[in-house]
């Protein structure tokens, strides 16, 4: 039995929030609720929210979980919170009572970080983030109780929307442009540029068929979202088929934000934590137990890396180099590859230790450190990594290749090829929701390639 009550936790909660305060961090209102480890793990499965569409795969998630939990491989979060508006926490039970300060000192952190984000400010409405998942929810429940829908054909329909998911717009601050104005810059580029001199040399005749082409293509500039395009585009689809490409959509532009920012908000969350409770002048037994629990916190992870402890040595350089105000400016303005690129310096690469890696055989060798020679190489393949940049960019470029409505779809190669296992997979889920024939153009080992998706199966050949 844990050694607090819930008049303790009120009490202190009504302390940090001074220090919150205090210190000018800008929060929601904050709800904290208590459960137990089985509660912990649905939320964990479920993404943390309270209300959830059923799938499989959710089902699956919670085994593996607690499965891992009960063999002692995975232990469990000192808690998870949800963006919204309030702000929605959870608190382990058998916490300790400086586990429950440390953690409740961490979610305002959080708490914070959602509200002035320029990320999750422009891609979530907070107020909306509880509701609409119960009203999602009640949706996808409603196709599987439908006796001409039923489960089967719900859950193999989110299987293939799950796998596409990503594929869309990261840069959800960017208004996206209607099909008018794509076809208004089309003509602008084709417009010929102001020239004095052009009454010297005849006119060139302009490549009207080339034109045409490109007006008339749908889509008439290359497709990101490809869920929303295939909504969209797709004749065939079921009202409720397009209304589940809608909800997975949505849940995947709320999930985005956090994605993109995960170091940064968890160093921020750990930053103050540790600067709150350092400031709240606990009993010594206290602060000798938060000390240890913040050290478990934000230590190093030997072979991979833990983003409270990146995080919280940046946001903590940036306060001694620069001062407070700039802590907040950051935090307003950027994203994880931005605040790796603009503060991640080579004397913090080297006290964090960070190295590059490749598989040799059975074993991972260490190809670079960052040293004075590779640390640039080093924080390159950092920043291919953070965020959304762990997702290959592909866009559709032609939604009627070769006139019988295939899908042409092309890979923005970065360097990295593309797992022909699961580019297989895909492809055939791709073609599950545009129902005619889907192809990639991409990159292996240097070379131009072509995948396809028909109805003869997959497909992979290299291009001259």
């Amino acid at each position: 039995m844990a050694e607090w009550s819930v008049a303790d936790l009120e009490r202190w909660d009504a302390r940090i929030r001074e220090k919150v305060a205090e210190f000018g961090l800008d929060v929601y209102d904050q709800e904290f609720e208590i459960c137990d480890q089985e509660a912990m793990l649905g939320f964990m499965a479920y993404h943390g929210m309270p209300a959830h569409y059923p799938h499989w795969s959710f089902g699956k998630a919670f085994e593996q979980i607690k499965t891992m939990y009960d063999y002692g491989v995975q232990g469990l979060p000192y808690e998870m919170v949800i963006n919204s508006d309030p702000c929605l926490a959870y608190l382990m039970r058998d916490n300790s009572l400086c586990l429950q300060l440390l953690t409740i000192a961490h979610v305002y952190g959080h708490n914070d970080f959602f509200k002035n984000n320029f990320h999750f400010r422009t891609a979530t409405d907070a107020k909306e983030t509880l509701a609409a998942f119960k009203a999602r929810a009640d949706r996808v429940r409603a196709y599987i109780e439908d006796p001409s829908i039923g489960a089967e054909e719900v859950e193999r329909f989110l299987d293939a929307a799950h796998a596409l998911a990503y594929n869309r717009r990261r840069d959800l601050a960017v208004r996206k442009l209607g099909l008018e104005e794509q076809r208004a810059r089309i003509l602008a580029r084709h417009r010929p540029r102001p020239d004095p001199f052009a009454h010297l040399v005849a006119p060139e005749p302009e490549p009207e068929a080339e034109l045409e082409s490109e007006l008339h293509r749908i889509p008439p500039e290359p497709e990101e979202d490809i869920l929303l395009f295939i909504r969209d585009h797709n004749p065939r689809l079921a009202e409720w088929q397009k209304d589940l490409l809608t909800i997975v959509d949505e849940e995947a532009q709320y999930f985005i934000p956090q994605i993109e920012t995960k170091i940064m908000n968890e160093g921020w969350a750990s930053f103050w934590h540790h600067r709150i409770l350092h400031a709240l002048d606990l009993p010594q037994a206290l602060q000798l137990e938060f000390l240890v629990r913040h050290n478990q916190v934000v230590c190093p992870h030997p072979g991979s890396l833990n983003p409270y402890h990146i995080g919280f040595v940046i946001w903590r350089d940036i306060e001694e180099r620069y001062g407070r105000e700039k802590l907040f400016e950051v935090r307003e303005t950027d994203r994880d590859t931005s605040f790796l690129r603009r503060f991640l310096t080579p004397e913090l690469m080297r006290e964090l230790d960070l190295f590059t890696y490749k598989p040799r055989g059975d074993h991972l060798v260490v190809t670079k450190v960052a040293d004075e020679d590779n640390w640039e190489e080093v924080k390159r393949e950092l920043l291919r990594q953070v965020g959304m940049n762990a997702f290959p960019v592909i866009r559709i470029h032609d939604a009627d290749y070769r006139g019988r409505r295939a899908l042409y779809l092309v890979h923005a190669h970065d360097g990295r090829d593309l797992d022909l296992t699961h580019a297989e997979k895909t492809l055939e889920y791709v073609r599950t929701l545009w129902g005619q024939d889907v192809f990639l153009e991409t990159r292996l080992r240097g070379k131009r390639a072509l995948m396809s998706a028909t109805g003869a199966g997959f497909d992979a050949k290299l291009l001259s």
